[in-house]
């Protein structure tokens, strides 16, 4: 019998492209759907909710002006690497859902699938959200989509993984960059998303993922005059109408929450919610 002593492992946040502790240096304890402990989370603080937009409005320029084909290029990869630690994903998956392992492979198997399926949008989202306008003149009048900016986005709680996917993978294809706040109590998962993304070709700051309490980390971010947009897929009702308030400041989109299937076709919908369209006059023959 092995007297050998287990190397746990310690979750950071994911900012900018780096990995470090919470700014106040707490963690908290996650625990499988038994009560058993699992691992200590960081507790990420209103210090940390800023830092994220920081890095997320200075990756903003890059990320936006890449190519659509460039970008769907990184999120396929991004996939790719998902495949590779699929079993760790299955595994977290099943500890955070309390799932069989046959339900969370199958959770995890369609996350990976609707990363590919949003990474080949990227260079197709034009051709369903613009298009050449009729106009009486001797003009061309041309509409295309453009990324809002910094999304925030509050990750559904009860899917650790694939409701988190569903919700990161429409946002930055389209261009925009992110801050996704970990679902509560099973951050898990986007913890070990944010290592893959580390590790691909995602330029840093185009995601970062925070685990923390949900209320504390998201009133910042709603209140941030340098977030454009926020999802409010992990919010309860309670608060949620206080974070739409607090995001009218600086007249930020609001995705609200609502019911969702997240295992359902994802339709559009979320591909277009943080996307604005550029019109463009030119004379005809010059």
């Amino acid at each position: 019998m092995s007297d050998r002593l287990s190397v746990f492992k310690t979750y950071k946040l994911y900012v900018g492209g780096k990995f470090p502790r919470s700014e106040s240096g707490r963690v908290y304890e996650v625990t499988d759907s038994k009560g058993t402990w699992l691992a200590n989370a960081p507790l990420a603080s209103r210090k940390d909710a800023r830092d994220a937009v920081v890095a997320a409005r200075k990756a903003f320029g890059g990320w936006s002006g890449a190519t659509a084909y460039n970008r769907g290029q990184i999120l396929y990869r991004i996939a790719e690497m998902l495949e590779g630690r699929r079993d760790q994903f299955i595994a977290e998956v099943a500890d955070a859902e309390g799932l069989s392992k046959s339900k969370a492979t199958a959770q995890v198997d369609a996350a990976i699938d609707r990363w590919v399926w949003y990474a080949g949008w990227s260079d197709k989202v034009a051709q369903i959200a613009g298009g050449a306008n009729p106009v009486a003149g001797p003009y061309f009048n041309l509409s295309s989509p453009e990324p809002t900016g910094v999304v925030a986005v509050l990750a559904p709680q009860e899917s650790s993984f694939l409701g988190l996917v569903s919700v990161i993978a429409p946002a930055i294809v389209t261009g925009n960059t992110v801050i996704a706040v970990a679902s509560e109590d099973s951050p898990l998962p986007a913890l070990s998303l944010a290592e893959v993304l580390a590790t691909s070709d995602l330029p840093g700051g185009v995601v970062n993922i925070l685990s923390g309490r949900t209320a504390e980390i998201a009133a910042p971010l709603a209140a941030h005059q340098d977030v454009n947009a926020i999802d409010l897929a992990g919010a309860d009702a309670g608060s949620a109408k206080d974070l739409e308030t607090a995001a009218a400041d600086n007249l930020k989109r609001v995705l609200r929450p609502g019911t969702t299937d997240w295992t359902a076709d994802p339709g559009t919908d979320r591909l277009l919610a943080f996307l604005e369209t550029k019109t463009v006059w030119h004379p005809m023959g010059v």
